[in-house]
């Protein structure tokens, strides 16, 4: 056994267990019985601790340093160990179980006050999540900008700095499209009520439309949809409505995606470093292609069309145009994540904003709220009406994820470079979406970018899938001409 061996075999038990304290999450998000909270918390800080000795166990430097790594696979499972184990060993043990415990019973807690449209039930809770987030990012950062480095553990290579510059280049020509759009006559909208069942059996007809393996997976139901898991177990939830079953078909697309990327891994690299996404960003870049180029497309909606009268009956929508355009419709939205593409990262810029002044201190957690609501107004036009619509329709605060927000818009950036590229490498696209064929573009990315896992960097992964570097233009030139062409601008 070399070195190097003697490393994969121990970082192999590491990734087990990692699966194992992530199998934690989705019972708790899913099935777990309410009153389990605080032995989950418990069990969820117990797992923690397990995985922060493996992580900064000694013998890792001394493998990293005696390891002859052979081949470009074998020298990025280094550099994540070596990542994994740089970040790991400048957080203190007894911190990062008390961020596991108290951010296992954040979430419960979240859930009970967006029920109840409590905010003040909540806050406690936020306020101990934001000071162990703030005392992980001074550990990590090293006086550097502790926003910086709690964004590194979901899009290495990126800073604020950059994320705010990308930002303010991409707003104007959101807010102006979207104004172009808000003179322009609304286009029509789905009404009516949508069983569960049916709702339930077009999801899953859907999610094998799009490749998801389900000997590999399953479906289930949660609050905020989620997906979890690599390999050979990855696992998604959706949700219902009874009046707006897009949001089911769309949410479940949405973690497809996600879970596509991680069934699509290289099976060699399986509870290696390798076996997982390249970063948040590029996960979302699948989840995104997957629900709105490919998902909202006309070719794709005029397929859809067809199957959801199948399941609900008459619609009434005129035809296959008209529900193409119901499924886009640009409309107020308080949801993120009912949002139409157009808007929706300006939802994600809103979030991103706030938590950077949560994480600097520039901005009292008793203040989030209105600071939400007034900056809520200001870009949307209309006043939040209850909490749940508000500071409390997201999960990832009570779950601790700062950092997180931006790799949704970053993600849609990634996916417009993605689009572009297969669209010039399959010129047939749209004629197989208009069957509900998937298979040639979930096919060109899983070549492209999923086979791949976390083999190369974020920006080399979407650079050497499309040929380019990323940047916003193909995304934005994608939303002017589709948005143009639906509301004749």
């Amino acid at each position: 056994m070399t070195a190097f061996d003697d490393l994969m075999a121990f970082q192999r038990e590491t990734e087990a267990l990692a699966q194992v304290a992530g199998r934690l999450g989705w019972d708790q998000e899913t099935v777990m019985p309410r009153g389990a909270a605080e032995q989950r918390g418990e069990e969820n800080a117990a797992m923690e601790g397990v995985l922060h000795a493996r992580r900064t166990d000694p013998r890792i430097a001394d493998w990293l340093e005696a390891a002859q790594p052979e081949g470009p696979a074998q020298q990025a499972m280094l550099r994540e160990i070596r990542r994994d184990l740089d970040r790991a060993t400048k957080v203190p043990a007894k911190l990062a179980a008390e961020i596991a415990r108290t951010t296992s019973l954040g979430h419960g807690i979240w859930a009970e006050a967006r029920a109840a449209e409590d905010v003040a039930a909540f806050l406690p809770t936020l306020e101990r999540i934001v000071a162990l987030r703030r005392e992980e990012a001074a550990a990590l950062s090293e006086g550097g900008d502790p926003y910086d480095a709690l964004l590194d553990s979901y899009e290495p290579g990126i800073t604020g700095a950059q994320l705010d510059a990308l930002f303010g280049a991409m707003r104007p020509r959101l807010v102006a499209l979207r104004g172009a759009v808000r003179e322009a006559a609304p286009a029509p909208a789905l009404e009516g009520h949508f069983a569960e069942e049916p709702q339930m059996a077009l999801t899953r007809e859907l999610a094998l439309a799009f490749g998801y393996d389900l000997s590999r997976g399953r479906i289930d139901k949660a609050v905020h949809p989620f997906s979890s898991g690599s390999g050979q177990d990855v696992r998604i939830t959706t949700r219902t409505q009874p009046d707006d079953p897009f949001n089911a078909i769309y949410s479940t697309i949405h973690e497809v995606g996600h879970a596509a990327y991680e069934q699509g891994v290289d099976p060699a690299y399986l509870l290696t470093p390798l076996g997982r996404g390249a970063s948040m960003g590029v996960h979302e870049s699948q989840s995104r292609i997957y629900e709105n180029q490919i998902g909202r497309s006309r070719a794709f909606t005029g397929w859809l069309f067809g199957r959801t009268q199948s399941h609900f009956g008459d619609l009434g929508l005129a035809d296959a145009e008209a529900f193409h355009a119901a499924v886009n419709r640009v409309a107020d939205t308080y949801i993120r994540t009912e949002s139409d593409e157009l808007q929706y990262n300006l939802h994600v810029m809103l979030r991103f904003d706030l938590e950077r002044a949560l994480i600097s201190g520039d901005l009292p957690v008793r203040d989030l709220e209105a600071a939400w609501n007034d900056r809520f107004e200001a870009d949307f036009g209309f006043a939040v009406d209850r909490p749940s619509h508000g500071v409390l329709q997201d999960v990832h605060w009570s779950e601790g994820l700062f950092g997180y927000f931006p790799t949704y818009a970053l993600g849609n950036v990634y996916a417009g470079c993605l689009e572009a590229a297969m669209r010039r490498d399959l010129p047939d696209l749209d004629a197989a979406l208009a069957r509900g064929d998937t298979g040639p573009a979930t096919g060109w990315l899983r070549q492209a970018v999923q086979r791949h896992g976390a083999l190369r960097l974020p920006r080399e992964t979407i650079e050497a899938a499309t040929g380019e570097a990323p940047t916003p233009e193909p995304l934005l030139r994608y939303l002017e001409e589709k948005f143009s062409a639906l509301y004749g601008l």
